[in-house]
């Protein structure tokens, strides 16, 4: 856990303000595709209402996820360490960065799933690789323990991780749309190739009472501040409060919770590919001293091998502000930097003066 010092937490106080108004949009109107463009150039950041997923898949979700966090961490921890995928608890990454979070990593890749919990379940997990085939579906399942044996889950992830795709396709399709580039897939074709490498993340807050007498709760990091290296991540959390994110003058903003709505972030891939016209949000989470915050995200990634630099039909003469780089080459840098840095540096074409 990461604890800010008194000089820190009295910035963090000063600079955020609590329920501002974000971008909205109502993915049923005619209108959405040109204020998605201007939120994501304003912002990096929306919310979406009429999203078109449907309740039942988010609420057996969450009930599927609740159970798996309440097992005994001897349990959980079965499924870990992240390597790179499983459970993991506090550590987040390799570089020493901290948080009040446990969560589970898992690819949306299907046997590269199997090939990391056969190691772990043995025979189980042959009964999990028969489950997948049998759904004839190329979405991923989470795995759960109960009396230290392996049971996955009914196709929870399974119907949610597919209608949130299909919503993230679309999205990004209203961004060719409003940006006047065609062809209107160029972005989410890279998440429909059967190679993206996507990734779908729950995280759990536990509540933390005692730290909640001694400062207020003001002051706990559930998850540092970070930008998302992929195309787009698609959000969405319980009724509980703690994510922040933060504007361009620098300022934190707290957002409010809505536990039936969703959260876009602009991703570093998409800031590149749209040459710093759309901004990748730094954001964090606080975690809060007496609730417990659940959260879903998806990871939408490009295949390993594409090539991320900015699209020829949004330059108009200008000049690439990054160095042409493959999805592999960035996210290897990625995650080998610390959460707060900013890993985009390192690629950024240097003008000289």
């Amino acid at each position: 856990m990461v604890v800010m010092s008194k000089p820190a937490m009295e910035h963090h106080c000063a600079a955020t303000t609590l329920f501002p108004e974000i971008p909205l949009i109502d993915l049923s109107k005619p209108d959405s595709k040109n204020l998605i463009v201007k939120a994501c150039e304003e912002f990096g950041f929306f919310k979406l209402i009429n999203h078109g997923v449907p309740t039942e898949f988010i609420t057996r979700l969450e009930s599927e996820a609740i159970k798996f966090f309440s097992l005994p961490l001897s349990e959980k921890e079965k499924a870990g360490p992240v390597d790179p995928f499983g459970y993991g608890n506090k550590k987040i990454g390799s570089n020493g960065d901290v948080g009040w979070v446990e969560y589970i990593l898992l690819t949306t890749s299907n046997e590269a799933n199997y090939q990391k919990f056969s190691a772990i379940f043995g025979e189980a997990a042959e009964k999990f690789r028969y489950a997948i085939n049998q759904s004839q579906t190329k979405t991923l399942h989470i795995l759960y323990l109960f009396d230290f044996r392996c049971v996955f889950c009914s196709f929870a992830v399974n119907d949610y991780v597919s209608a949130v795709k299909k919503m993230a396709y679309e999205i990004l399709e209203m961004l060719a749309d409003g940006l006047k580039i065609q062809p209107r897939n160029v972005f989410s074709k890279l998440l429909m190739d059967e190679e993206s490498d996507s990734a779908f993340r729950l995280n759990h807050y536990p509540p933390c009472p005692e730290l909640n007498q001694e400062t207020n709760g003001m002051n706990l990091i559930g998850f540092g501040e970070h930008t998302d290296p992929q195309i787009i991540s698609v959000l969405r959390s319980n009724n509980i409060s703690g994510l922040q994110i933060s504007l361009k003058d620098g300022n934190w903003i707290s957002i409010p919770p809505d536990q039936n709505s969703f959260f876009i972030n602009v991703g570093d891939s998409l800031q590149v590919m749209t040459n710093g016209r759309f901004n990748s949000v730094r954001h964090r989470v606080m975690a809060n001293g007496s609730k417990s915050r659940l959260s879903m995200i998806y990871f939408g990634g490009p295949p390993l091998s594409e090539k991320i630099a900015p699209l020829p039909s949004l330059m108009k003469g200008e000049d690439s502000l990054y160095k042409e780089f493959t999805w592999y080459e960035y996210k290897k840098s990625a995650y080998k930097s610390r959460l707060a840095d900013n890993r985009l540096g390192v690629f950024e074409k240097i003008v000289a003066s």
